[in-house]
């Protein structure tokens, strides 16, 4: 699984680029196959801008954008939309929370007549 960092409008220091590196491999904690993390930081007039590009096995990509005045606010920020959408992602390809299509209830639920007649 590879990690990108990259920056636009300036330059980002080693010690920066190791914590955007840490957090952004806690999501590969959260769903294994993820198979690239690309991290834009754009650094343009005191706002800064942080982008999450996740890119997940079977064609499935997330993409997280937020901006603050600091930098690890917005990356922080990002980070959660970006954990939030693999969490809803990884919990409907699981199926926990599945509910019955109509004729799956229809077939469960039995009429007083049928009641009668298995009696």
């Amino acid at each position: 699984m590879q990690i990108k960092i990259s920056a636009r409008h300036g330059h980002l220091h080693e010690n920066t680029q190791t914590v955007i590196r840490e957090k952004a491999q806690k999501l590969v904690h959260l769903f294994e196959r993820l198979t690239m993390i690309e991290v834009t930081v754009d650094l343009k007039d005191g706002e800064k801008w942080v982008e999450f590009l996740v890119q997940a096995e079977h064609k499935h990509d997330f993409v997280a954008r937020e901006s603050s005045h600091d930098l690890m606010a917005a990356l922080d920020k990002a980070l959660a939309k970006s954990e939030m959408q693999i969490r809803r992602y990884k919990e409907k390809i699981q199926d926990h929370r599945r509910t019955l299509s109509t004729g799956e209830a229809a077939a469960e639920v039995k009429t007083p007549q049928e009641e009668s007649s298995e009696e």
